[in-house]
Order: C-alpha cells, then structure tokens, then sequence
C-alpha cells in the first residue's frame, strides 16, 4: 500500500497513514510512496485527515469551516456534514480502528464528538481534556486497538501540552500508565511515569501500527518519538521537528513523516530515513 494523502493546513497539520504536509497548498495524493503528487479538489480549507485500512478510499477530512467532509473514493469527491457539527474548527479526526463507521472529531473550544453512522449524526462524546490547569484541544487524535480494561479500547489525544487518553466509552480522560482503566480508577493517583513524551510540547501527529497498535508514533517539535508499549515508555527516533507521521497498516516498521518540513520515510521503525524521492 503506497497511497499517500496530503494537506497543507497552516498551523495544524494533518495525520494517519496516507496523510503528509509537503511545501504546497491543497489536498494532494500519491499512490507511489509520495514519489510524485496528483492535486484532489477539497470541500474547503482543510485541517485534519484520517483514513482506515479496511476501507480503501476513505478519507476522513476536518475542516476550518463546515465541520467532516468524506470522501469514500479517494478524494475524488466529497459529502459535507457542516450541519450536523457545531460551527468551529475540527482540528482532529480519527476513525475507530474496528469499525470505519464509527468518527471522531475534535471541535476547536468545545469538546470531542463522535458520529456512530460515518458522519450522519453527531453527538458530543467528552468535553476537552484538563492538563496542566486547562482544558486542551486535542491537536492530533488515535483510536487505538488495545483493551481498556472497562470493555472497548483506548483513544489517545495529542494536545498542546502533552497526551492523554480515554476509554471508547468515554468515562474520563487519563494519563497513560501501565496496566488498564479499571486498575487507574482503583488506584485513585497514577504512577510517575518512566519515559514519558516531553513535557509541555504540542504533539502534533499520532499513529497506532493497525498490524501491532502497541506500537505507537508521535510528532512533535523535539523530533519524532515512537513506544513499544502503548505510550508508556517512548524513545526519540528522529531529531528534526515533526509535524506529522503515519504507519503502513500491515507494517509497524514502515513509516512516513514529515521531519524538517520534508517527507521521509523508514523502513525499520525509525532508526533509519531515505527522502521519498530516493526510493
């Protein structure tokens, strides 16, 4: 799988597995492995992508104004759902990893909302996450495939300040520790974490690996980080400023990011980078 789904978004940028920020303006797609790039007509100003592995084709877009655009070919064409959201910028999207039906939309100054029928209806599923003194817009959001404890799996939040995550049912926002749900709410205080992602940096871009989704990746201004265990435990895998990362779906070693405002790509986690031009 070599498609590749762009967006230029000004201050936020864009996500999941097929979606990159190269130097221009637009919705653009490769399906070389971002060798070469075809221009797609977009529904408006577009600050958010997702896509979903088991849907070829769908492309899941939060926009500046007008709420969720979808396109189900590729970004060939659009429906738009402006209606159905609250006026504001979505500034991230994600679909649930075991069900393409099921979206999720982070609403500038509002909350996180979700859509049970790819996009018909909405409904506000948590308000914003509280760190350090705040509610935070989540910048980059990851439906995740690992068991919550509580029935359901995690969605993990990239804000401006750091990561948090919540069960799919939606009972609070927490921070990422060992064990599951049910053992934090029992606990009452999490434990100090061991290797957390930096503190008081925005993560701009986060991927779960569809084939291992312990494995994890986030982009942030100190470089691209990735865990092995959920988002416990992370190691920094690149040292120029990342704004964006994805992961094949059948392949938790190949990666894509934007480091440096360049597109890279690796073959082996992180630990080494080619340009997608010398492919």
């Amino acid at each position: 799988m070599d498609d590749f789904y762009a967006a230029r978004s000004g201050l936020i940028p864009p996500l999941p597995w097929s979606t990159f920020s190269p130097p221009f303006s637009g919705l653009f797609v490769s399906d070389n492995g971002g060798r070469t790039w075809t221009a797609a007509e977009t529904p408006g100003k577009v600050l958010s992508l997702a896509t979903h592995r088991d849907r070829p084709g769908l492309v899941v877009a939060g926009l500046a104004e007008g709420g969720v655009s979808i396109s189900e070919d590729g970004g060939a064409s659009w429906r738009i759902f402006e209606a159905r959201l609250p006026d504001g910028e979505i500034t991230a999207v994600a679909i649930a990893s075991r069900n393409p039906d099921m979206i999720y939309a982070s609403l500038r100054g509002d909350g996180l909302w979700k859509s049970e029928d790819a996009g018909a209806t909405w409904s506000l599923a948590m308000d914003r996450p509280w760190l350090d003194d705040a509610e935070r817009d989540p910048l980059a959001l990851a439906s995740v495939e690992l068991e919550t404890g509580m029935g359901g799996i995690w969605i993990y939040a990239g804000t401006e300040v750091g990561l948090t995550r919540v069960p799919d049912c939606f009972c609070r926002w927490q921070d990422v520790q060992p064990g599951n749900a049910m053992d934090a709410l029992v606990a009452g205080e999490a434990p100090p974490s061991e290797a957390p992602l930096p503190g008081g940096e925005p993560i701009l871009s986060l991927a779960s690996a569809p084939s291992a989704p312990e494995v994890m990746y986030a982009a942030l201004p100190s470089g691209l980080w990735a865990s092995q265990d959920g988002g416990v435990i992370w190691q920094k895998r690149a040292s120029k400023a990342a704004t964006a990362v994805a992961v094949h779906p059948r392949d938790e070693t190949y990666i894509a990011a934007l480091l440096g405002g360049i597109l890279k790509i690796s073959r082996d986690g992180g630990a080494t980078w080619i340009e997608t031009g010398e492919q």
